[in-house]
């Protein structure tokens, strides 16, 4: 279930990026367990209803599309030549970490991450977004879901 549950933070992080806009793209952390999951990106405001909305359509429309996951393991030069600072998050990849595993949903997401996810993200099932809670003083935005 867990390698569901991870494969989703990428699809909903694509939504979420598309949806709120490259100022949410840099993720902070990503906590999963079963089909629980939280996402939490940098951000400056609350979204709306609408915008949650969104992106909990997007995701579930990226899942419904069954897109095949990518994932390229390079040399961690080749890697950042490649795809550029889009694929890292905020918590950093230790610089002796020579070789990297580049998750890649074409137009979608592009993160290095040495997780097993779906070969596909039609084998996600729907993700359910339970919880946002945004938090002012460090500029989080936390999003709670479940994989059904």
């Amino acid at each position: 279930m867990e390698v569901k549950t991870h494969t989703a933070l990428h699809v909903l992080k694509g939504a979420v990026v598309k949806v709120l806009g490259e100022e949410a793209k840099w993720t902070a952390s990503v906590y999963v367990s079963g089909k629980h999951g939280r996402l939490t990106v940098k951000f400056n405001r609350k979204p709306t209803k609408e915008e949650i909305a969104m992106i909990e359509e997007f995701a579930n429309r990226k899942i419904e599309e069954n897109v095949p996951i990518k994932v390229y393991e390079l040399p961690r030069e080749e890697a950042e030549s490649r795809f550029g600072e889009d694929m890292y998050d905020l918590f950093p990849i230790p610089p002796e970490v020579r070789r990297l595993k580049i998750v890649v949903i074409n137009g979608w997401n592009v993160n290095a991450c040495n997780k097993d996810h779906t070969k596909t993200t039609g084998e996600i099932g729907e993700i359910k977004i339970k919880k946002v809670r945004f938090r002012k003083a460090k500029e989080l935005l936390e999003i709670s879901f479940d994989v059904v």
